[in-house]
């Protein structure tokens, strides 16, 4: 046997040996039985590639250091407020109006371990035009500590004002902690964290992904929003920043969104999962009163954090929307950029529209990521024909993510409705129970209804032989995007 035959004889066992392996673990180790069909199907019809890919993004090695981490974090805080009279009132109505909603407060409080917490706050900032300001004002009003993470912080018009606030507060003596996802980071130049140390801040990149840690942490992104100002006022939602979040800078690429601004003793839980990522990258543990002070209240709403990732939180959040959604009776809204839920989300969904509640979900009518849109389009018919109603709004491109359950629960947040939300990214969300939050969401979801195009199943199952070919096809990619 010749040199040559040789090397391809050893070429050719170490990609049946390849692929033997990622077949072997995505059996043992992948829940959904399509992810499994999806890898082990690329990694045989792509020698070697197919398992490189695999080496990189398929396998989830994040959950032993996180799990070790929260072993050392013993400082999260857990406090809780004793309920008073208006507390026991506020209970005792919801109960009586809203008796399906018991279960599902007891399902959050069962996958999160934590307690709903009266004495919230929860205001709604739309788009960056009314969030940045409200943030800056925040950081510029500190005087101990400011926490800040975020998936994308650019260095352009948006965040340079960011920038000036948080050297303003580092200047003043507030102690400054801004931790911005390595993926994220690089959506401008010159790079955000960089700025950020070189004016004299302490800035962190979240899992970097430069080699050699390229191929392991990759795929797995901290798409949290959360700032926390004296350990007293949250913010969290949607909205990175960026300066396309800014309407009234006319930016290229607009972008609508919500964020929140939250106060009372649910902050106290942002901040703890800020704290979590914050030891993870870099091994300094936040504590003390500078970072936890005690907790107050500051108004109506019941909220519980809901954080989310590809550790032990695994699929956390989708167990808390199928939840939702076996307890609604009258309707569900749900408002979102990306929407590849899984089969057990459409069921569910199915399943709420057959029993006779109004399930309106809303979608961008133009996505900024066209595959998703295409692999979108290839599964709506599964919802359309059950009587769940879909809505395309019109641009400015919708980043918005919410849901809202007969006028009382509100899930708000980071959390799209596909994949890499759902599975593979680190996320944050609130449930909140209360009417009034409830009514101001869904007037704003009133006026995209107002501008909406309701997506009828004559219209998908209309579209062209081509098109729906061509999102059939993207749909084979789900588990990857």
């Amino acid at each position: 046997m010749d040199e040559w035959a040789i090397w391809g004889f050893l070429i050719a066992v170490s990609g049946l040996v390849l692929a033997s392996g990622v077949t072997v673990h995505a059996v043992l180790w992948k829940r959904d039985s399509r992810a499994v069909i999806a890898w082990v199907g690329l990694a045989w019809l792509a020698p070697f590639l197919g398992g490189i890919v695999y080496l990189c993004l398929g396998i989830n090695r994040i959950k032993r250091k996180a799990a070790g981490l929260e072993r050392r974090t013993s400082w999260i805080a857990d406090e809780t407020l004793p309920l008073n009279a208006q507390d026991l009132q506020q209970a005792k109505k919801f109960s009586s109006e809203h008796p399906n909603l018991i279960g599902l407060a007891k399902a959050g409080q069962k996958l999160t371990g934590l307690p709903l917490q009266p004495g919230n706050s929860v205001e709604v900032l739309v788009d960056g035009d009314q969030a940045f300001p409200a943030m800056i004002e925040a950081i510029d009003s500190a005087r101990r500590s400011v926490s800040l993470l975020s998936y994308i912080f650019d260095c352009d018009r948006a965040g340079e004002k960011f920038l000036d606030a948080l050297i303003r507060a580092h200047a003043r003596g507030v102690q400054v902690r801004v931790l911005i996802d390595d993926v994220g980071s690089k959506y401008s130049r010159p790079n955000m964290v960089h700025q950020l140390k070189a004016a004299g801040l302490t800035a962190e990149s979240f899992l970097p992904t430069r080699v050699p840690r390229l191929p392991t942490y990759s795929n797995l992104r901290n798409h949290r929003k959360i700032l926390v100002v004296d350990g007293r006022i949250g913010f969290t939602g949607g909205t990175n920043i960026r300066e396309g979040h800014c309407l009234a800078l006319q930016p290229t690429e607009p972008v609508q969104c919500l964020h929140f601004r939250l106060q009372g003793p649910v902050v106290s839980q942002l901040q703890s999962v800020f704290a979590v990522d914050w030891a993870f990258a870099t091994s300094e543990n936040i504590s003390g009163d500078d970072w936890f002070p005690e907790i107050t209240r500051a108004g109506t709403v019941w909220a519980r954090g809901v954080e989310h990732g590809p550790d032990e939180h695994f699929e956390r959040l989708s167990d808390l929307m199928a939840a939702a959604l076996a307890s609604a009776r009258q309707n569900v809204r749900i408002v979102t950029p990306y929407f590849l839920p899984n089969a057990s989300l459409i069921q569910a969904l199915n399943v709420t529209a057959m029993r006779g509640v109004a399930v309106d979900i809303y979608l961008p009518s133009a996505s900024n990521i066209a595959l998703v849109q295409w692999a979108a389009m290839a599964q709506l018919w599964q919802i359309l024909e059950k009587g769940c109603r879909v809505y395309c709004t019109p641009p400015p491109f919708d980043h918005t993510k919410l849901m809202i359950v007969d006028g009382l629960w509100a899930l708000i947040g980071s959390t799209n409705w596909d994949p890499r939300s759902l599975r593979l990214n680190f996320e944050f969300n609130v449930e909140c129970y209360d009417q009034h939050l409830a009514d101001s969401l869904n007037e704003i979801v009133d006026a995209k209804a107002r501008s909406a195009r309701e997506l009828k199943l004559a219209d998908v199952n209309g579209r062209s032989f081509v098109s729906r070919l061509r999102d059939g096809l993207a749909r084979l990619l789900t588990p990857y995007l």
